[in-house]
């Protein structure tokens, strides 16, 4: 039942500058930054990402927290700001235990070995994924209303999230855009596992972050206020972004 993930990237291949080819921050937990806030980190993040010099971006947040970091990092490059909406699938009763993920465009990741030993059928599956789709349709109602769908054809589409733990919806939010015609495709979090951020530079062009630790707790321990992020927030984030790009400097700005 996985959809038929693209494991390389755009087939055209991707060159950082050497000197930031291996910049990645490897630490134990006790050197460990602590960022302030979403927006901080956002704000450093967007440090790492300015120095890439990637062309033609189009910054991506995940709802919810991710929105807050990437807005930070849409406003550092003048780029344009929108959202991929994807949701982990929870196992059944045990709803924190991730066993894959479902993004737009039929996306579906899943872990099979946990599938496996959790004894889920196909049809439990489809029925936790139907469920996790309703509420991507509902999200992107509220948070997108009528706008289009970003166009990323001939964009490097730069996805943003708050942390990357297991990395599942990050995986499930890259098979989305490259689906969506980006030309390339970079995730970029302020902490990540490395573990992690190692798989995930098969499935994206780069991995951007800022803090990557052999030994990852939960994002939230990276944050001196890491408090949940109402819908609200994010449509603020998102109407102030989209009308930064409707002002007339944006229009002659380079992207």
């Amino acid at each position: 039942m996985t959809s038929s993930p693209r494991l390389s990237p755009s087939g055209r291949p991707w060159s950082p500058p050497e000197e930031i080819r291996d910049s990645a921050r490897l630490a134990p937990f006790h050197e460990a930054l602590l960022f302030a806030d979403r927006a901080e980190a956002g704000r450093i993040l967007a440090q790492r990402v300015r120095a890439r010099d990637y062309q033609h971006s189009y910054v991506l947040g995940l709802p919810r927290g991710g929105v807050v970091v990437a807005y930070q990092v849409a406003v550092a490059l003048d780029a344009p700001l929108d959202i991929v909406v994807v949701r982990k699938l929870g196992a059944p009763g045990h709803e924190e235990l991730g066993i894959g993920a479902v993004g737009p465009d039929d996306v579906l990741i899943l872990n099979q070995r946990l599938v496996e030993a959790l004894g889920l059928r196909d049809n439990d599956i489809a029925r936790l994924a139907a469920a996790e789709r309703r509420e991507i349709d509902r999200q992107l109602r509220l948070y997108r209303g009528d706008r289009a769908r970003p166009d990323l054809r001939g964009r490097t589409a730069i996805l943003i999230d708050d942390g990357l733990a297991t990395g599942v919806t990050a995986r499930a939010a890259a098979h989305a855009v490259w689906r969506w015609g980006a030309d390339h495709v970079i995730l970029a979090v302020p902490a990540c596992a490395a573990d992690s951020a190692r798989a995930l530079r098969g499935v994206c062009d780069e991995v951007v972050c800022v803090l990557e630790l052999e030994e990852f707790w939960a994002v939230g321990v990276y944050y001196h206020e890491f408090a949940q992020v109402t819908d609200e927030q994010v449509i603020e984030l998102l109407q102030r972004a989209w009308m930064r790009e409707r002002a007339p400097a944006s229009a002659t700005s380079k992207r």
